[in-house]
């Protein structure tokens, strides 16, 4: 996708130049491979991961992109350095962006962390409220990210930003953008080196352009 956002109006309505994020899911994972919780954890990508963010990086090549920002964690900055290289942009870093803290069940499986807390695991995976011991809420993700996109999407009014994160964060913005409830969270499945695209108009306005496209991994 080339060129600038676009300046007429919407089927909404909205009138203006958007700023358009791009959100990537970074690549693979040793976790991501086990289906581990991993949130503040550190691990690497994977040569798989390494060659999914090439994959992406391929793909937005012929794309505009004015700015590139990266949750700060390992296997983002990675995939966001493989895709700012082919634009000459730096990574720029934004603390909010990055994972769930998932305290305690860091490094364990879905059945793991359910038999460690059986109530409160239960508990969590229907309420945004509640927080794995030790970690954080989804509420508390989700200020946090809003926070960090109010941040990208004023400092680059009428632009294309490359937005590099987890799956939690990006959630979060998909949610955010479409004014949905919270089960949102728990319905979307979202691949690794993913690529959604959301639009914020000047006037408030927000639209879901796509969501979850893989097409460079096939």
């Amino acid at each position: 996708m080339s060129g600038g956002a676009a300046s007429t109006p919407s089927w909404q309505g909205q009138r203006g130049a958007p700023t358009r994020l791009i959100l990537l899911r970074h690549g693979q994972t040793e976790l991501s491979v086990e289906r581990r919780y991993s949130g503040r954890g550190n691990p690497e990508l994977t040569e798989l991961g390494r060659q999914q963010a090439a994959a992406a990086a391929r793909r937005l090549s012929a794309w505009n992109i004015d700015a590139v920002v990266s949750s700060p964690l390992q296997r983002t900055r990675s995939t966001a350095q493989t895709v700012a290289l082919e634009h000459g942009l730096p990574v720029a870093i934004e603390d909010g962006l990055i994972e769930t803290d998932f305290g305690a069940w860091e490094g364990l499986t879905f059945s793991e962390a359910a038999e460690r807390d059986p109530q409160i695991h239960r508990e969590w995976l229907g309420d945004t409220t509640i927080a794995p011991p030790n970690g954080e809420s989804f509420d508390a993700v989700r200020e946090r990210v809003v926070a960090a996109r109010n941040v990208i999407v004023d400092a680059h009014p009428g632009q294309s930003v490359l937005v590099v994160s987890h799956v939690t964060p990006i959630k979060t913005l998909l949610r955010d953008a479409l004014r949905v409830g919270p089960e949102f969270l728990f319905h979307l499945h979202l691949d690794l080196a993913s690529v959604s695209l959301v639009e914020y108009f000047p006037d408030g306005g927000s639209v879901v352009r796509s969501c979850n496209d893989v097409a460079h991994l096939e």
